[in-house]
Order: structure tokens, then C-alpha cells, then sequence
């Protein structure tokens, strides 16, 4: 029996990672240190070495920046800048220029992901002032949150990993603005497609301009009264459990003038009290059957006690990272244990049915929940939720943004001169914002998105992997084979067009790693400097327009505009084209063969 080459089996290993990251069975750092262990137990990569990526300059770079975009938020300085654009006119097409622009700007210096919790529910109030689903500008948000990114080297991670596989390589790494003379005219080239053309090429939707709208809360909110010989006049409210057949769930309570909104379960029935209720028509049949309660009167008192003192209906969007994916609203106990009530789960624009409490949550989901303000706004934040609508505070202390900006402008500047290396500079400036306390201690670990690092951190050995063994010079002599005799640039193009459909598949960051290899090995198989197959490499993961699962940001407006799987291709198709034109020739000048 042959034993199987070492290239054949990190090729075999690298096929089953990308299987598992589609099929989405399990989340994409938990894939990743399967494939790390995979590639060691095998002999591919040192046992000394397994966890060497964890140590890497580029984990450690993601982290500040996550850190540093925390302290930018928390200032109040882009939430002030945000909330500007109130104002900026009706026209969907300025609209999208303005709302884009701006979600372009963030993300050139902040975590994307972040940009867009910021930017969405921007978005999402003007749609609604201006009376039109949010479909129309929520996927341009997102796009202008990944061509952002492309600007500088913090803007995304790939950038982060292309710029240490060059000082890798050999040479210096990339600067922090080694990249804007390429992102700058790319990101510009796309920002005017998607604000003039893109935007008219997306599906109208039915994601509604009002949680009334999409959840139709008229259509299961229901008020009963308990009546005399009710079972559960004189008992509690976790009583209702006895009925375990039955899907309702009790959002408030009206007794006389006193209205009592997201009641706890420890909360006393009496004779005459009305119950806000929602539940289906056969679980309202039957429970005021079983409970001998009867239909109120009183058909408003739904909203207001919904909307009664501190407590409002609110909906937020479940991003990729939250503990809640994979998990039911039962098995978190969310009314217990963080004071909400939820009262429907939308997918893709579309109010799903079942029984609630046993929905298993997935990314992109809009939630709708009613509670105190307060206490929901942090249950957001604990949870990984992003608010679809917030209060516009406009911004907060001026102490507090002068800090922010200051201390972000000094690490930035630092890094910039050449006076600290990128990840020293930017891990100061992250300390510097925690001693100023804009990042309480109990957030600092909060703000770092974990499963960004864990997947860096397994996925580095993996790459190491791939072009020790050969299999990154194999790619590298396939793309040859398929561009023949044709000049270095289209070879530079195949390259840029491969790493986009990879990134529109799995993670941005895992496909840098499995990339920048590549690049290397092409460019010395041409005889050309890296630099530019670099370049490219980094424009093309960070390029994921064709599909909702390439990149968070995707995941995240899917539910709020409605969208399908397949609509993404159309707006983003052409924009690959024209990222691909504008990408290759602005490389090619900036960085010669």
C-alpha cells in the first residue's frame, strides 16, 4: 500500500476544512483547531509548533485593533459621527453614497464588523423615516464596510496577515498606509458603482420598515382576563407552565390603572388582572379553555403595556459570534436570567413558525423582544446582538472623544513614522485607552472577538503547512498552466478572482493564510517580486460580495433587508469585475513586477 505524500494529505485536510466551513455545522474557529490538529497529529506540522500561531504578530494585531474600535465606540466619537446624518435627504441614491461613504470610512481604521453595528441601525432609522424597506441600502452598508477595509492595514485582517508574510518572505512588512494607494482608488472605483448603479440591481424585499410590519404584532398579541375559579387567580405566573403543551408567552400585565410590563415569573395573578399574551390561535383556544380565562375588551392594551414606563418593544440582529447561535431561547432561559421577553424570531425577512422557545438561533437573525430599555440595551451587548434602532445620542463628552481620538491618532501616527512596529504601537494605544478607563476592565476581553483569534491562531500552522509540504507551489504552478504564455498581470488577475471566490465561501482571514503562500510561490515560479501577488492576494479576500456567508457583515443585513442567498451575486458580481479592473493595474503601478 502507497503512503499517501505529505502534499496529497494537507490537501485532503485543507478540502475537509473548507467542506466543514461550508456546511456550517460547527463555527469556523472550532473547524479551524480541528484542521490544527489534523495537520499535527499527521506530522505536517511540528507538535513544538502547533499553537506558534497564537503568538503570531498578526493575532496579537487583530486584537488591538478590536480593542482600539471598542474605546472609539464607547468615546461616543463615531456614534456622534453617526448620528449626523440624519438629515441627508431622501434620494435613495444619496442615501446609499452617504451611508456607504461613511461605513467606508469607519471600517478603514476599525474593525468592519464593528462599523456595521454602528452603521445598521443608521440605516435602518432612515429607511423607516424615508418609508421604504431597508433592502435598498442595507447591502450597500455592508459593502462599504469590506471596501473600507481595504485602505489600511487595520482596516481588515487579511491586510494585517499579507502585510507579516512579506517580513516573512524576507522583506519588511507592509506599512500601515502601504495599502491606500491601491484601496483608496479600488474602494472609490466601488463605493461610485454600488451609490450609482448597484443599488437599483438588488430585489425588492420584504424587509419591513417597522417591527410592526414584519412581525405583525396585532396578529398574536391577544389580552385575557382571568376570571373568578380561574386556576390561576391567587397563584403565580410561572403557573402558567403546568401547561406544558402550550406556546404562550406573557408580556404584561394590566391591573386597574397599573400596568406591568415584562412581569417576572414570581409575579402574583389576581381575579380581574388582564394578561398580554402571545400565542397562536390553537394555544389561546386551548389555554382559555384549560385556564378558564376569557378575551378581554380592551384591544390596545397590548402597546401600552408594552410600551408602558422604561419597557419598549425592541429588535436587534444576532451576529456570528453571539452565544446564542445554536442555542434556543429554553436552554438560555433569556426571561430569568437577562429580564427579556422574546416574541418572534425572523429569518431572510420572514416571521418563522413554531414554537418559539424551541428555535435554534443562527446568525443574521432578527430578534423581537419587549423589556426595560435599559436592561435590554445590555442584554444586547452580553448577548452579541446588534440593536436595529438606537437612541441618536449624538456625542458623548468631550473629554472622553478628545481622549479617544487622541490616544487612537497617537498609535496610529506611531506606527505610521516607523517609531514602534504596527502590533507594539497598536497593542500601547489599546493599553493607553484601558488606563484612560474608555474600556471599563470587564469589557476589555469582551471587546475582542475570540473566534476571529482562534481561527488566526490555527489557521497560521495550517498555512505553514501548506507550503512546506509544496501544495502552495503546486497552486502556484496551477494558475500558470492556466494563463500559459500571457503576461505576469494576468496571472496577478487569476490570482485576485481565485482569492475572492475562496473568501465568498470561508472566512476572509483563513483564506489570507492559505493564500499569501501562494503568492510567494508564483511570483518566484514568474521571477517577479511578491509584492504585488501580495497586494493582490490581500484585495481579494477581502472582496466576499457574492454570498451572505463570506463575510459577517453579509450575515448580519440578510435578516434586516430580507435578502435571499441568491441576491447577492447581482450587485456583486459586477463589482468583483470592477474591483478586478481597477485592482490590477493600480497594483502594477504602485507595486512593479
Amino acid at each position: 500500500m502507497d503512503v499517501i505524500s505529505p502534499q496529497a494529505l494537507v490537501f485532503a485536510i485543507l478540502l475537509l476544512t473548507v467542506a466543514l466551513f461550508l456546511w456550517g455545522r460547527w463555527r469556523y474557529d472550532v473547524v479551524a483547531v480541528a484542521a490544527l490538529l489534523l495537520v499535527t497529529v499527521t506530522g505536517l506540522v511540528p507538535a513544538g509548533e502547533a499553537f506558534s500561531g497564537f503568538g503570531h504578530p498578526a493575532v496579537v494585531t487583530v486584537a488591538a485593533v478590536l480593542i482600539l474600535s471598542r474605546g472609539l465606540m464607547n468615546s461616543g466619537l463615531v456614534d456622534g459621527i453617526a448620528a449626523l446624518l440624519g438629515g441627508i435627504g431622501r434620494r435613495p441614491s444619496v442615501q446609499v453614497a452617504v451611508l456607504t461613504g461613511i461605513t467606508a470610512c469607519f471600517s478603514a481604521f476599525m474593525n468592519n464588523v464593528g462599523a456595521i453595528a454602528v452603521m445598521l441601525p443608521v440605516a435602518v432609522r432612515i429607511s423607516r423615516k424615508s418609508g421604504r424597506p431597508p433592502y435598498y441600502i442595507l447591502m450597500p452598508v455592508a459593502f462599504g464596510s469590506l471596501l473600507g477595509g481595504l485602505v489600511t492595514m487595520i482596516g481588515t485582517p487579511p491586510n494585517i496577515i499579507v502585510a507579516l508574510a512579506r517580513a516573512k518572505n524576507g522583506g519588511e512588512p507592509f506599512g500601515l498606509f502601504d495599502f491606500s494607494p491601491v484601496g483608496l482608488g479600488v474602494a472609490a472605483a466601488g463605493l461610485a458603482f454600488v451609490a450609482l448603479v448597484g443599488w437599483r440591481l438588488i430585489p425588492e424585499r420584504k424587509g419591513r420598515a417597522s417591527a410592526e410590519d414584519l412581525f405583525n404584532i396585532e396578529g398574536y398579541v391577544t389580552e385575557v382576563r382571568i376570571t373568578k375559579g380561574s386556576p390561576l387567580a391567587g397563584g403565580r405566573l410561572r403557573d402558567l407552565r403546568k401547561f406544558k403543551d402550550l406556546e404562550v408567552n406573557v408580556l404584561g400585565i394590566g391591573r386597574g390603572k397599573k400596568q406591568i410590563a415584562a412581569p417576572s415569573a414570581g409575579e402574583t395573578l389576581e381575579e380581574g388582572d388582564i394578561l398580554v399574551v402571545e400565542a397562536d390561535s390553537d394555544d389561546l383556544a386551548a389555554l382559555l379553555k384549560a385556564a378558564r380565562l376569557e378575551l378581554a375588551e380592551d384591544k390596545e392594551l397590548g402597546k401600552d403595556v408594552l410600551g408602558a414606563g422604561a419597557a419598549s418593544l425592541q429588535e436587534a440582529v444576532v451576529t456570528a459570534n453571539s452565544p446564542l447561535v445554536g442555542n434556543t431561547a429554553l436552554g438560555l432561559d433569556l426571561r430569568r436570567r437577562r429580564g427579556i421577553n422574546l416574541l418572534a424570531v425572523a429569518r431572510r425577512g420572514a416571521r418563522l413558525k413554531g414554537r418559539l422557545a424551541l428555535i435554534r438561533f443562527e446568525p443574521g437573525d432578527v430578534l423581537l423582544t419587549s423589556g426595560p430599555r435599559d436592561i435590554l440595551q445590555e442584554a444586547f451587548q452580553r448577548l452579541g446582538c446588534i440593536p436595529l434602532v438606537r437612541k441618536n445620542t449624538g456625542f458623548g463628552q468631550p473629554r472622553r472623544v478628545v481622549l479617544a481620538g487622541g490616544i487612537f491618532a497617537g498609535g496610529i501616527a506611531l506606527a505610521a513614522l516607523g517609531v514602534l512596529p504596527v502590533p507594539t504601537a497598536l497593542v500601547s494605544a489599546a493599553a493607553a485607552m484601558v488606563f484612560a478607563n474608555l474600556i471599563p476592565v470587564r469589557e476589555l476581553y469582551d471587546s475582542v472577538d475570540w473566534s476571529v483569534i482562534v481561527l488566526l491562531g490555527a489557521m497560521i500552522p495550517v498555512g505553514r503547512a501548506l507550503e512546506t509540504t509544496g501544495g502552495a507551489a503546486a497552486v502556484g504552478h496551477l494558475i500558470l498552466r492556466l494563463t500559459g504564455d500571457m503576461p505576469p498581470a494576468v496571472s496577478l488577475g487569476v490570482l485576485m478572482l481565485g482569492t475572492m471566490w475562496i473568501s465568498d465561501v470561508i472566512n476572509n482571514a483563513a483564506t489570507a493564510v492559505l493564500m499569501a503562500p501562494v503568492a510567494i510561490t508564483l511570483a518566484a515560479a514568474l521571477g517577479v517580486s511578491p509584492d504585488p501577488f501580495l497586494m493582490a492576494v490581500a484585495v481579494g479576500a477581502s472582496c466576499a460580495f457574492l454570498t451572505p456567508i463570506g463575510h459577517q457583515s453579509n450575515t448580519l443585513v440578510m435578516g434586516p433587508g430580507g435578502y435571499r442567498f441568491g441576491d447577492y451575486w447581482r450587485m456583486g458580481l459586477p463589482l468583483d469585475i470592477i474591483v478586478i479592473l481597477a485592482a490590477v493595474p493600480l497594483i502594477l503601478r504602485r507595486w512593479p513586477l
